[in-house]
This record gives structure tokens, sequence and C-alpha cells, in this order.
């Protein structure tokens, strides 16, 4: 049985004047038809948040809807946007299929992130997208050792390593060489970035296996970890990361005729002739 949606949030960056035009004319039409709209710091009585932006948006809405569980449509009008997938045009027509309870739910793995200083302060953060140690404030490369359930795996020399979801699997991750993950798989995806040894390649786990990364003592050794592109804060050789399934999870709401590998297509020029392109 469909949800019914009758409190309804929207999430979107304000000042951006590509959104100005759409988001009055979703809150007149949702207006007109009877959803009472709530201010995006209400989530927890929100029954759909509608977020219009880019990728960016939507992980800003998965953020503040994580503990709540409140589903999220997407709205693209960023510039790739794999998770924001209705487009401009086709805004109002999908909401009303939403509101109809004509629609797909789309259950996403988080990650749980937990960073722990050898003076024993945890910072603890969640990615829909991805974990990111990189090198910082230096021109050398970071050494760092990798764990899977307490298994050793690998050391690695390079510029840092991603922890991708299936949603984080289409951003960072696949610049770096790493392999698209269809989002209804429970599995992470470990990438290197620039290893120093080619035959470093990315592995792909289950998502119930718990990932550690120690930093290795080296001369100006100095990393930092972003968790969906925002920095938690620095980690030294003598600190523990641990990168885990949540137990909560993200769920997207999409309108009829959605189809992942439509989406991949449309991004990326999948099932084009390169022939004619050439021509």
């Amino acid at each position: 049985m469909s949800k019914k949606f009758e409190n309804i949030a929207i999430v979107c960056k304000q000042d951006d004047p590509r959104v100005i035009d759409p988001l009055q004319d979703l809150c007149d039409h949702l207006t007109k038809s009877g959803v009472r709209l709530l201010p995006s710091d209400d989530i927890e009585n929100a029954d759909l948040i509608v977020a219009i932006g880019g990728d960016g948006t939507m992980l800003h809405a998965s953020r503040i809807a994580r503990e709540s569980g409140t589903p999220i449509l997407g709205v693209n009008h960023g510039r790739l946007g794999f998770l924001a997938d209705i487009t401009p045009d086709e805004m109002i027509a999908s909401l009303d299929h939403v509101l109809q309870g004509n629609y797909s739910s789309d259950s996403r793995l988080l990650l749980e992130v937990n960073l722990r200083h050898s003076n024993g302060e945890e910072l603890t953060a969640f990615a829909l997208n991805d974990v990111v140690l990189q090198r910082f404030g230096t021109g050398r490369m970071v050494d760092f050792e990798t764990r899977v359930e307490g298994r050793y795996v690998n050391t690695h020399s390079g510029d840092g390593l991603i922890v991708a979801t299936p949603t984080g699997s289409t951003a960072y991750s696949l610049s770096c060489g790493g392999p698209i993950i269809e989002p209804q798989l429970d599995a992470v995806v470990i990438v290197p970035v620039c290893p120093h040894t080619l035959t470093d390649r990315p592995i792909v786990i289950s998502a119930s296996q718990a990932i550690e990364v120690t930093l290795l003592e080296r001369d100006d050794t100095k990393a930092e970890v972003t968790v969906d592109g925002f920095s938690i804060g620095d980690i030294v050789p003598t600190d523990k990361l641990r990168i885990s399934a949540a137990k909560n999870r993200v769920t997207l709401l999409h309108p009829p005729g959605y189809d992942f590998y439509e989406i991949l297509r449309s991004k990326l020029f999948w099932g084009r002739d390169s022939r004619k392109r050439n021509a």
C-alpha cells in the first residue's frame, strides 16, 4: 500500500537562481493540491522531502532525513544529477504521480564513519556517497594499510583511498577507475586514488564487513578524511578510521518509468553509435 503524502518539506539552495522559478511553481502547485508545506528544519513531521538542485542538494537532504527516515524525491537542477533524476519539465507531472501513490521506492545503503584519535576523541559521520582518505598539505604520497573485518588486505602508497557505496560508485569513485555498482546491491567498493603501484586495484566487498584504515609512520605524513565532500578532520598514524554499514538507510522515491540503466545511458552517453558522432 502506497503512503499518502500530506506534509512535504522542500530542500534547496534558495540563493541559486536556477531554483527560484521552479521552487515557486512547486509551492503553488502543492498548495493548490492541499499539501501542507513544512520548513526544512521540520523534517520529523514531513511525509516526504522534495529536493530541488543537484546531487549535492540530495546529499544534504539525506543527512537531515537520516534519523526520521523521511523519503526523498529529487528534482535535478544541477549538472550531472545521478541522484536527482526528475527533470524540471517533468517536475509537476512526476510529483502528481507520486502524490497519487504511483511511484517506486529505493532503499540506499549508508556508511557509518568513525574516526578515533589517540587521545580518545571520536568523530562519527554518515555517508550516502563516499568516504575519502586523502593526502593533505603536502606534495608527498600517503602510506596506509587497509583491513577488512580485521583481516589484512594491503599496504597502499598514493594520493589516498575512496570507500564508496553503490550510490557513490558513480561519483568520485568512478573517476578513479572504480566500477559502477547497481544501487540495490549491499556492497562497498574500495578504490585507491592514484596508487604508486599499478597492481593496487579497486575491490568490491560485502557491505556487512567493516573496513579499517591506518596511516603508516612516514616523514611529513598528513591526511584528512572527508565524508560526502565534507572534511571531518585530519588523521595521523596513531588514529583509527573505521567504516561500516549504518543501521539506517536512505529511501529515495522515483516516478513511474524510472530506470537506473536509462540514467546511466543519459549521463554517460552510452548506447550511441560512435561512427555517427564522428561523421
